[in-house]
């Protein structure tokens, strides 16, 4: 049994022993100390942002570089401020290693290098629904 716990990694009582945090915050372990937390992913947040100008892309790149996703609505902005804002966010991502794509019609999700995107939106619409989108 100990060498069936001992080949999954898994120490015997005896190995245990208590670790004691150093003024630096850095665990400082008396012995041998295997035991490793499996819990090492954390909450990821999505950030809504409807902009209503180009100078409110900063913010939103402010996000992505601090590795959250941003969905962004161009809805209340001009033709002309949402391409540039566009063309702003793709440089951003490229940069970062993350991706763009469009959800709808003014809507698009940017996300950094951490969050992987699966699937695509009008792969599951009918033709109907594609032409109101567009």
């Amino acid at each position: 049994m100990d060498r069936i716990m001992g080949f999954f990694g898994i120490p015997e009582e005896e190995d245990l022993e208590e670790v004691e945090e150093t003024e630096s915050g850095q665990p400082r372990g008396r012995g041998r100390n295997k035991v490793v937390s499996l819990h090492t992913q954390k909450q990821i947040r999505v950030v809504l942002s409807e902009p209503r100008s180009y100078e409110e892309a900063q913010e939103i790149a402010d996000n992505l570089k601090s590795h959250r996703p941003v969905v962004i609505n161009l809805q209340r902005v001009r033709r002309e401020q949402a391409i540039r804002i566009i063309d702003f966010l793709s440089g951003t991502v490229y940069a970062l290693g993350g991706s763009i794509h469009k959800l709808g019609s003014h809507i698009f999700m940017c996300t950094p290098a951490n969050v992987d995107i699966q699937g695509t939106i009008s792969d599951m619409l009918s033709e109907d629904t594609k032409d109101l989108l567009r």
